[in-house]
């Protein structure tokens, strides 16, 4: 990026970004990024967490997310701002909304603004991906989906073509709109592959005999329990809630993308555990023998070429979410934007 260009300001609206990401293989970038931070070539700080109650009494937050991924050249340098409040969805607006903000590496100025959404589920479904193709033992036929938004279409629309075994998806989700706006939106794509979309009736229906289980809510206590999960079974546990710690602590293999984001955040459950003594990092000694070891990062096991051990086990993949994901997405976003004339020149 040059010093002139870094004086304007590229702004990328929501259409603009989704025609990007259609020219982007985001799974391919989601595992780079993750071997790169395995490797040390990031910078991941704590994020900035402010929450409050709307005056409608609806919990509400803001997250501000930066990173660098130094695996080049030029160090890719940005924050992610994504702010959400629970309220929305009963006022019918996505729960969700956030931007990402790009920055110079030399100047430090930023350069680049886009709607941060899109990204964000994108990302986050990405890193889904490479964890069901590093850490599934057998051909994926059934998975279960447990909520319906945003975040659910986002992870049909990655694994879908990536799961060609794939017959039957389970869906649940507390609010039946959403499950029926769900399938209004993606039956003729399911129908095309061959899947099944199945309502499920319950959370319990949804998991049980699922070879992969994929939780996307924004529920705070958990309810997964150990004996829904079939042997072999593969739990991304996105929204980080869903699991009763009798999952974790039973897990063949319990794996993170970060530990320390993990075990320094008391809000979620890995975090929990980690401070009422259950849990300790991959690096760690237990300290007792009910104490849970994490057997480590899905970048490490990407770099190292290994995979799951114990087939017969459930694997827990417990991805907290890295800003780099969503830097690294939104710096190929940017560069393939450029090439196809999108983005609006913002005066500064």
């Amino acid at each position: 990026m040059s010093l002139q260009r870094s004086r304007e300001l590229t702004y990328l609206t929501r259409a603009e970004v989704a025609q990007t990401l259609s020219e982007i293989d985001a799974v391919a970038v989601a595992a780079d990024t993750l071997r790169a931070h395995a490797l040390g070539n990031t910078i991941v700080p704590d994020e900035g967490y402010l929450g409050w109650n709307t005056p409608n009494g609806y919990s509400a937050r803001s997250l501000n997310m930066p990173g660098l991924v130094a695996d080049g050249t030029t160090p890719v340098v940005g924050t992610k701002i994504i702010n959400a409040s629970l309220g929305n969805t009963r006022r019918g607006t996505p729960r969700a909304d956030g931007l990402t903000l790009l920055f110079d590496a030399e100047t430090a100025h930023p350069y680049a603004l886009m709607d941060g959404t899109l990204i964000s589920a994108t990302r986050t479904a990405a890193v889904t991906a490479v964890a069901v193709e590093q850490f599934t033992t057998r051909p994926v036929r059934r998975v279960g989906l447990i909520g319906c938004g945003a975040q659910a279409s986002a992870h049909f629309s990655i694994l879908l073509p990536r799961l060609p075994g794939l017959r039957e998806i389970r869906l649940y989700d507390q609010h039946p709109a959403s499950v029926q706006a769900f399938l209004e939106r993606h039956h003729e794509a399911a129908a095309a592959a061959n899947v099944r979309l199945v309502v499920a009736k319950t959370a319990e229906e949804a998991v049980r005999e699922a070879d992969v289980v994929v939780p996307v809510t924004t529920v705070t206590e958990g309810y997964i329990r150990m004996e829904w999960l079939q042997p072999g079974s593969v739990v991304v546990h996105v929204s980080l809630d869903d699991l009763l710690p009798e999952v974790v602590l039973g897990a063949g293999l319990v794996v993170v993308d970060d530990w320390d984001l993990v075990r320094t955040d008391a809000r979620r459950l890995l975090g929990r555990m980690y401070r009422e003594g259950l849990l300790c990092g991959p690096d760690e000694e237990p300290s007792g023998q009910h104490v849970k070891r994490v057997d480590g990062t899905i970048g490490r096991f990407l770099t190292q070429g290994t995979r799951q051990r114990d087939a017969q086990g459930v694997t827990v993949v417990n991805p907290f979410g890295m800003s780099v994901q969503d830097i690294a997405l939104a710096h190929r976003v940017v560069s393939v934007a450029s090439t196809l004339g999108l983005g609006t020149q913002l005066p500064r």
